[in-house]
Parts: C-alpha cells; structure tokens; sequence
C-alpha cells in the first residue's frame, strides 16, 4: 500500500464493515416474512468490481460462500460487466450458476457506479417462503427434476437503468403463492442493495475511489496472507473421511459420500470424487451449493478474527465427479440441497477433527431440520405457510459440553419463529418446546442436547412436509465419546394413534387436534465417560438429561 494515513485506512475498513451490517438491518426492518425477519435466512454484501467479497452481513453462515459467485456470474452473462448500467438490479436463483443453493435462495445483484465508472458490486440472498413448484413453501422430497420445484431466474434484470422491469416483477408474482411475502421480500431485499449502494458512494465521495480501491486490495490480500500463515500451523498430509446422506427410504437413501483432504503450506484441497451419482430426488447439490458450505467449514478451521474477504479462500480447493450428489447438473432436483452441501462439509469436519480437536468438536446435528407446514388459519380461513429450520445439538469438545438447541453449522445466526409470533400467524398451537432428555451424547464432555419442537393442528386439512438428516446414523462421537442421539418425527393422532417414526415426509396430512413432534439430534460426546467431572454429572441429573441409574450406568457415577 502507499504511505497513506494509516487512520484513514482502518475507517474506511471499519465503514466497510459497518455497510454490511447496515445492509442486513435494513432488510430484516423492511421484509414481510418471518423467515427474513425472525430467522434471519439470508445474507448481505459487498464486493468489488471483480466479484470479490469485501465485506458481508449475514444469518445464514452458508451465504457467506454464495455472494461473490453469484455477482461473478452476473459479471459473466452481461460481458464482462459491460452490459450494466447504473440503476440495473438483477435477479438470481438458478442453482446451476454460480452462488446456487435452490430455488427459494433468491439473490439480487446491483452494480455501483461512481463518476460514471463500475466500483463495487452491493448483493443480498433471502430464502423466500414460496417460489412457486408443486408444493407449498417451494421445498419438497419427492421432485424428479428441478422444473417442478419452482420458478427458476438464472440472472435477468429486475430494474433495467433505474426503472422496474414490469414484466418480469409480474412472471414472478402471478408463479408464487402468498405473493405479498415473497414480493414483500423482493423489495426488502431492493432497500437492503440501496442501501450499501448510497454508503459505499458516500465512502468513495469522502475518501476518495483511488484511496478505497487500495484499501480493498490490501484487505483481500491480508486475508490471503492469514490463511497462508495458518495453514503452516495445521497438520500436514492426507486426511480421509466417509459417512452417508440418509434421504428417504422409500426412494433410494441413503447415499454414500466421501472426502480427501490434503493439507500443504499453501493448499487446503478437498477431493470428493468417489461419492454417489446424482439422484433423481433433491438430495442433490450443486457444485456451487457445496462450495457455499466448505467455505464455512474452511473458515471454522482458520477461525479469523476479522472482516471476511475473497482472499481467504485463496488456497482452498474443491474436486468433484461431475453430476455427482455433490455437484449436481440441470435438471436434478435441488430443493434438499443442504442435506448434501452440508453433509460434505462435515465430511471435512470429520476428517479432521481427531487431528485439531482444539478447532473443531464431535459430530453435531448436521441437518438443517426444515419444516413446512400449509393450511387454514381458525379464525378467517386464510392460508398460512410455515417455512422454517430446526435446532439440534452440537458435539462436545476437547474441554466443554456441546451447545444446547442450537442451529447447525449451515445455517449459523438463526432462530426458530418465536412461539408468540408463530401461535399469532399461524393456524397451530405450540404444545412443547423443549430440550431432549435421551441418555446420548455422553463423555467427558457431552453433546448438546437436541430439541422437541410439537405443532397442534387448529384447523382440517393442513399438510406438514419436513426433512430431518440423522434420522438413522447418529452424530459420531471422539476420543472414547457416546454417539448422540438421532431425529425423528411422529405424529399423535386424535384417534389416539401414532404416526411414525418418519426421517421425512412429503405432504402428510392433518386434521384438527392432530400433533406433529418434531425430535431434533443430540451431538456426540467428547472423551470417555467415566472420566467425566462429578460435579457435572449431578447438575447432568438435576438438568434431567440424564436418570441416576443413567448416570451409574454410564458414567460410573457414585452418589
């Protein structure tokens, strides 16, 4: 860098920073959809002119790999950018190009100008509730073809120099159902671009563009000096791992994945070839999906302490069969996408956990746990439509118990809708909400407990799809550590009757009065149990995680 004031440097770091943060609020204050507002699903950012990521706020900790693909892409289409204009906004959700995940990650892309000259580029991704298909909330577990789980946008203008392409705005509005969200979200999403357009200006007005450009090349190439220096600190070699994405059943689960990675001073490659072929289910994910999610394991490894840029990644690399389960090709089904990315990643986590136990922990829930419920609300018989992840347990690690009902590693800064908002928005009475008491998980440090989450139907004719990884193949344990506990869904019938244990359902039908319990997976645990502190296995029994003939049982407790 030139010889610059250095206080001038860290402020424009920081308002970098504080425009992503800006660029989240502003959506989440302006959406429609609990999904956005009360999950937080969904990403914000900033890149420069080349596509690379500068700065970023997010909830979903997957996006975070998807933002700078998808811009690069649109970067791409319009040749090389020259086909943009000050005011264009595009539209994106095809999971074949780049920063695809499925269909309902829908991202917008807005080129900055400034004195005429292309700058930056100010992105977002938000999981709308509905893009259309031939199921309710867009997600499904027995699509054959990606054509039939909603409409796909693989990079059009929404605004074309400033003015709304009207055309385009009605497609998407006559093709969704509960339009008032997911175009509520749109222009959510439309404020959030606008946002970080008018800072990022205001920044190169202030500051000067010459003086910015400089600081975001030496941010990125910081970033790429940081992860360098780590990786001469991690372990070197081949490391290998195996495991499974259940799936359903009744259609072909599960199927096997595996990894390789391969650590040098200067490469962190991760070879997937050998796993399954793609399937005719939407277990699949595209290449870029599975990107999304070993940049998050990438960065859980390097643990940076700063602004995330492009130049992390720099010494990341990721092998794949084509048209395999984890790079899939149009027209696989995508619509379970984070079964598969976020199965992957884990793979990496697996393989490497025994070697860097002070980095990464046991087996956690792994899956994303997605519920979508449809009907009728009681009192005035208009639709509702719950779209929302659930959470689980995490693994213990090398010196503390695994987090309690926590989201997985996919989906980071998350929540569940609360259960005032849900009760309020939705035709369902929440009749428990609670920490499982499973005698799993156990070590010197136990896994986080997963949770119970259970749905009363207030109305007939409500249908409940869902889809719970480690339903059969339990979080691992490490060092001696208990596997955890897997998930389940039953259902308790009015007729006394239940329904159950499912791993996945597609469009089961309720009726008023019937209950869904929805049983999220406890993480494994850490070290032998016996060696476990007995102090902690008395707060374990008081908790009531564990009974105390449990507590003898498995941890040789003595009262």
């Amino acid at each position: 860098m030139s010889n610059q004031n250095p206080f001038i440097k860290e402020v424009i770091k920081d308002s970098l920073l504080s425009i992503g943060e800006e660029m989240f609020i502003a959506l989440a204050r302006t959406s429609m959809s609990p999904i956005i507002y009360e999950v937080l699903d969904y990403a914000c950012g900033l890149t420069d002119h080349k596509g690379n990521l500068i700065s970023q706020g997010n909830g979903v900790t997957s996006f975070i790999g998807m933002l700078s693909p998808m811009v690069k892409s649109v970067i791409e289409k319009f040749n090389n950018g020259e086909y943009l204009k000050e005011g264009d906004i595009i539209i994106i959700n095809d999971p074949f190009v780049g920063g695809g995940s499925h269909l309902s990650d829908v991202g917008l892309v807005l080129p900055i100008f400034h004195e005429g000259k292309l700058i930056a580029f100010s992105a977002n991704k938000g999981h709308w509730t509905d893009v259309g298909g031939k199921d309710a909330g867009s997600i499904t577990s027995n699509s054959t073809e990606i054509y039939q789980e909603g409409l796909q946008l693989s990079g059009v203008k929404l605004f074309n120099a400033g003015k709304l392409n009207q055309a385009v705005h009605d497609i998407i509005r006559d093709n969704i159902r509960l339009p008032e969200y997911s175009i509520g979200d749109m222009w959510a999403q439309v404020a959030s671009l606008k946002t970080g357009e008018k800072r990022f200006k205001e920044l190169c007005q202030i500051q000067g563009t010459a003086l910015v450009q400089e600081v975001l090349d030496d941010l990125i190439k910081s970033s790429e000096d940081y992860s360098s220096k780590i990786l001469k600190e991690l372990p070197k070699g081949t490391f290998e791992a195996e495991d499974i994405i259940e799936g359903d059943p009744r259609f072909g689960g599960p199927y096997n994945i595996k990894v390789k990675v391969l650590i040098t001073d200067n490469e962190f490659i991760c070879d997937f070839r050998g796993s399954h072929p793609q399937v005719q289910v939407p277990m699949n994910c595209s290449y870029y999906g599975l990107m999304a999610s070993v940049r998050v394991m990438y960065l859980a490894i390097l643990r940076p302490k700063f602004n995330i840029t492009e130049g992390l990644f720099k010494p990341l690399q990721i092998i794949t069969d084509r048209k395999s389960i984890l790079s899939a090709e149009r027209p696989a089904p995508v619509s379970l996408n984070f079964e598969a990315r976020i199965g992957g990643a884990e793979l990496i986590w697996k393989a490497l956990s025994p070697h860097i136990p002070d980095r990464l922990s046991a087996g956690h829930s792994l899956s994303v746990c997605t519920v979508t419920l449809d009907g009728k609300m009681p009192n005035n018989n208009e639709s509702f439509l719950i779209v929302e992840p659930s959470a689980g347990g995490w693994g213990a690690m090398n010196n503390a118990d695994g987090q309690n009902g926590q989201f997985c590693m996919g989906n980071g800064e998350t929540y569940n809708v609360p259960i005032e908002v849900a009760e309020n928005k939705y035709g369902v009475e929440i009749t428990e909400y609670s920490l499982r008491n499973d005698p799993a998980g156990a070590g010197q440090y136990n896994g986080g407990r997963g949770v119970q989450r259970s749905y009363k139907a207030l109305t007939d004719k409500q249908f409940i799809s869902a889809s719970f990884g480690r339903h059969s193949t339990p979080p691992w344990g490490m060092n001696s550590g208990d596997a955890g506990a897997t998930s389940y869904i039953t259902i308790d019938r009015t007729s006394g009757e239940t329904d159950g244990p499912y791993g996945v359902l597609n469009r089961l039908s309720l009726q008023k009065g019937d209950i869904v319990n929805l049983v999220t997976p406890t993480g494994g645990g850490y070290g032998n149990p016996k060696k476990r502190n007995k102090e902690l296995v008395e707060k374990d029994v008081k908790n009531g995680f564990f009974t105390l003939e449990e507590a003898k049982k498995i941890f040789d407790y003595k009262e």
